[in-house]
């Protein structure tokens, strides 16, 4: 169940969204008539989907799409009228939105609240990726330290440095950066 916040001044434009996406199965939905209460919801419950109804794009609601796309990682589709001049459009796509122009059909809506689901959920696989490899490089650079450590301590080459680092956290049954951390604290 996708977490889903909709964003309209009107509650015409708030309850056409919420019909809408009740079609498409369960999900929490949550409603803000102005970009303060977004915010507030925004930081208490992290949507998967914010949807802002902008059809006049006041300042206001690029400023709370800017806010989502900097700070969390919901995908974001700004619907947006017509008459919308074609710059702020490209400022609103430029953050990451999905954007639609009014009116809007429910096909097409339909197809665009799925590719904006599926766009969050590979952000959110990348971002589970990053920091996995910034805890990898983080590791790399303890051990690292460890070794020189050894290195100039010990006067141990590269080689056997590296080979006592890994003997111990086998023999330890501890990780590497473990290990490093361990002779980091007994030698610095």
């Amino acid at each position: 169940m996708s977490r889903i916040l909709i964003v309209s001044e009107s509650a015409k434009g708030r309850d056409f969204f919420e019909s809408l996406i009740l079609k498409y199965g369960e999900h929490e939905i949550f409603t803000a008539d102005d970009s303060t209460r977004a915010k507030e919801i925004l930081q208490l419950y992290d949507p998967e989907l914010l949807i802002v109804n902008a059809p006049h794009a006041d300042g206001k609601t690029g400023r709370l799409a800017a806010h989502a796309a900097q700070n969390f990682s919901c995908g974001i589709m700004m619907v947006m009228g017509n008459e919308v001049d074609e710059r702020d459009v490209i400022r609103m796509e430029k953050l990451g939105a999905l954007v639609i122009r009014t009116p809007v059909s429910q096909k097409f809506f339909y197809r665009a609240f799925r590719l904006a689901l599926a766009c969050r959920t590979r952000i959110a696989q990348f971002q589970k990726e990053k920091v996995k490899l910034e805890r990898k490089i983080e590791d790399i650079g303890v051990v690292s330290r460890a070794k020189c450590i050894l290195i100039e301590v010990l006067g141990m080459t590269e080689a056997q440095a590296h080979r006592y680092i890994e003997r111990q956290a086998m023999d330890l049954r501890m990780t590497r950066r473990q290990v490093a951390e361990k002779l980091l604290e007994t030698y610095e």
